[in-house]
């Protein structure tokens, strides 16, 4: 049995008479990068460890594996046996005398992750052990959990005491059905659990504060209506469907995902009704992180208030079945291709993936639904990830990948041999990455890939922000294209500023004569104030925020020269995007601090109160027209003129940049174009030649003369 699911698997009796530098060979050549010492170290351990566990085992018939992947979740058990019908989940810390509470959890979550997410688990007996290899105790008690999943209370041990712990188990369980022999290869299925948090989305306000959407519920309640229509037509037809959804700055794309997402899943039942799910992806790594720990923290609070006996693990567990970071998703099907790909055709591989009766070879959901779809991969940047090996899981080399990001994904759902919808949320002129193909890839990929999938389209997205305006010459010979007003999110009286300010900021951007007008429209609600003083900046900004409203500073990633202004940019993570939106305003991790300043990779998608842009010389204003620079990384800043189609995509990405930073506050913002440093040495040299006036000068007058008010 293939896979490309764990970096090494056998039968016991293979192990066994396998050479450990042969077994240690295969791990290092699939593991995904380069295996630190302390890695290969920690792995000689574990097999060294497991040739004498399973000596002593001799006899049974068992199948081991290393590095398990879970499917969809990037998480890997270091070592699960499937034995006489139960599966053990070992998580070794190897070098350890101490059991911790935390290392304790871990494996418990990676049970618990098999039996809810991990279809040919569901029904077996799972037992968890923690080997803490210098240990020099072990558990006596083989007990089943409370919950009665079938999951075993997590045990733990030394080394020696493994054999006798696996013993116990066996006896404690002796009557197991057989593991499914397509273990490895299990479909993702997530069981069907009361997804709390999903349930009482709008019910929260910490979550409604992160991604409030302030349009008129009744526009948001047609869109989604209208999406939900066509799920029932597709299902009722056996069609496949795309719909294509707009919406300005701040309308509530996302929130209306996740509304569909959860409305299609439980059809207003307590459990999700069966065949009939859906899940919300996003390659935006901090918004996911940030939605699926602010669910969580409610979904945890709320059980906490029922006095239920619920861990903060269980309550991101349960968000995690709804919100999904969609590289998971795209590897968990490209583990399912031949490879390599012959004739540029892809085909599913019978050896790597089970097919199933309702899905076919596709995903367990009908639909899916992609925040952020411009921002997919063209196909030169996936296949040139895919040849290098870069996949989520394991090193997985794919040579001459035949598709785009959006192909591929189509093709996904596609290999559903029922029915499927694709709901893309579209966000205009928001490209900011090198090697985002925009929403013309996913028109083009359905015109000539999969001309019988049905197209429902917002008039909005033949407007310039989308596809540079050419959506209607793209889908003119499509005969199965359907416009609705429904799909293009409209705003209320009481989101007036959120229309206006991304009006403005298109104005602003783009030199149009009326940026001026839009601007003194919404001033009056929706204040945007000029500064050279980041000093002064900061107080506007406390002086504004009230209770839990957040404020924060942004930069665009290009930005260089922040230091002299005492602000550092936020780390690179998800869990610090997620500290940076989600702590109180007592921790300094939080954004309310005015000390970490969040780039357009981390807060798009994501909104605060106030934020304060620190506009820098990467962008500036010269003779009404931008300028664009990349900073050397030590002396100076290098002009980036547009002659080669790469600087085109990085003067599109920059703008692009500034576009998302100054549509991120609900309420109001303050630019700070700084002054720059004009001091010179008594020799005539400047001080500081990379903060030169003039390299911020006219952008400061640019803003000033559109009217914004000065502090």
């Amino acid at each position: 049995m293939n896979s490309t699911r764990c970096l090494y698997h056998s039968s016991f009796n293979e192990f066994n008479n396998e050479a450990t530098t042969s077994i240690l060979g295969q791990l290092c050549d699939n593991y995904h990068g380069v295996a630190l010492t302390t890695t290969r170290e920690a792995w000689k351990s574990e097999i060294s460890i497991m040739k004498r566990v399973l000596a002593a085992l001799s006899g049974k018939n068992g199948h081991i594996i290393f590095e398990y992947d879970i499917p969809r979740l990037g998480k890997r058990v270091d070592v699960v046996l499937l034995l006489e019908g139960i599966i053990f989940c070992l998580e070794f810390k190897v070098g350890e005398t101490q059991i911790l509470e935390m290392d304790v959890d871990q494996v418990l979550d990676y049970a618990l992750d098999l039996k809810n997410f991990h279809k040919y688990s569901q029904d077996k007996i799972i037992a968890p052990i923690l080997i803490a290899t210098n240990y020099h105790d072990a558990s006596s008690d083989i007990q089943m959990s409370v919950y009665d999943d079938r999951v075993v209370n997590p045990l733990v041990t030394g080394e020696k005491g493994i054999i006798a712990l696996v013993n116990a188990v066996l006896a404690a369980f002796p009557n197991e059905a057989p593991v499914d022999s397509n273990w490895i290869i299990s479909p993702y299925a997530p069981t069907p659990t009361i997804i709390e948090a999903a349930r009482t989305l709008y019910e929260s306000h910490s979550v409604e504060n992160i991604t409030r959407h302030e349009a008129d519920k009744v526009s948001t309640d047609r869109t989604i209506a209208y999406i939900l229509n066509v799920i029932q037509e597709s299902k009722q037809n056996l069609e496949k469907s795309i719909c294509f959804v707009t919406g300005v700055p701040g309308a509530g794309k996302t929130l209306v995902g996740l509304d569909v997402a959860i409305k299609q899943t439980y059809q207003g039942q307590e459990e999700p009704v069966k065949d009939e799910g859906a899940v919300y992806l996003s390659g935006n790594g901090p918004l996911v992180a940030v939605l699926t720990e602010a669910l969580a923290q409610d979904n945890y609070k709320k059980c906490r208030e029922r006095k239920e006996n619920k861990k903060i693990s269980d309550s991101r567990r349960e968000v995690s079945k709804s919100i999904q970071m969609i590289h998971r998703y795209r590897d968990n099907m490209l583990a399912k291709i031949k490879n390599p790909v012959e004739n540029g055709v892809l085909e599913i591989d019978p050896e790597k993936a089970v097919k199933q009766a309702e899905s076919g070879f596709g995903e367990v959901e009908h639909v899916a639904i992609f925040d952020e779809a411009q921002r997919s991969w063209t196909h030169k940047r996936l296949a040139d990830y895919l040849k290098r090996g870069g996949t989520y899981g394991n090193k997985l080399k794919v040579p001459n990948f035949p598709m785009s990001e959006a192909a591929f994904l189509i093709w996904s759902l596609d290999q559903r041999e029922d029915w499927a919808t694709i709901v893309c949320l579209v966000g205009g002129g928001q490209e900011i990455n090198t090697g985002e193909a925009g929403i013309a890839e996913w028109i083009k990929a359905l015109n000539e890939q999969f001309p019988s999938w049905k197209v429902y389209i917002s008039p909005k997205l033949t407007d310039a922000e989308y596809a540079e305006g050419k959506v209607n010459e793209l889908l003119k010979n499509n005969k199965n294209v359907s416009y609705s007003e429904d799909l293009h999110l409209g705003v209320s009286l009481r989101s007036y500023r959120a229309e206006k300010l991304s009006a403005f900021v298109h104005a602003l951007l783009s030199f149009e004569e009326n940026a001026a007008d839009l601007y003194a429209d919404i001033k009056e609600k929706y204040p945007i104030v000029l500064t050279r003083d980041m000093a002064k900046a900061k107080k506007w900004l406390h002086e504004k925020v009230r209770g839990s409203e957040r404020t924060g500073v942004l930069v665009t990633k290009e930005s260089a020269r922040y230091k002299p202004l005492a602000i550092h940019i936020l780390p690179s993570g998800d869990e610090n995007a997620v500290h940076w939106f989600l702590e109180d305003k007592a921790d300094t991790r939080s954004s309310n601090y005015l000390e970490d300043a969040a780039t357009e990779i981390q807060v798009q998608g994501l909104e605060l109160d106030y934020t304060c842009l620190l506009w820098d010389a990467d962008m500036r204003y010269d003779n009404g027209k931008w300028r664009f620079f990349k900073f050397n990384g030590q002396t100076k800043w290098v002009e980036q003129l547009g002659r080669t189609e790469s600087n085109q995509d990085l003067i599109k990405y920059m703008l692009n940049a500034y576009r998302v930073l100054l549509t991120r506050a609900r309420a109001g913002m303050v630019i700070c174009v700084p002054s720059g440093n004009p001091n010179k040495t008594a020799t005539g040299f400047w001080e500081d030649s990379t903060r030169l006036p003039e390299y911020y000068d006219g952008t400061y007058q640019y803003l000033k003369s559109l009217g914004l008010e000065e502090i």
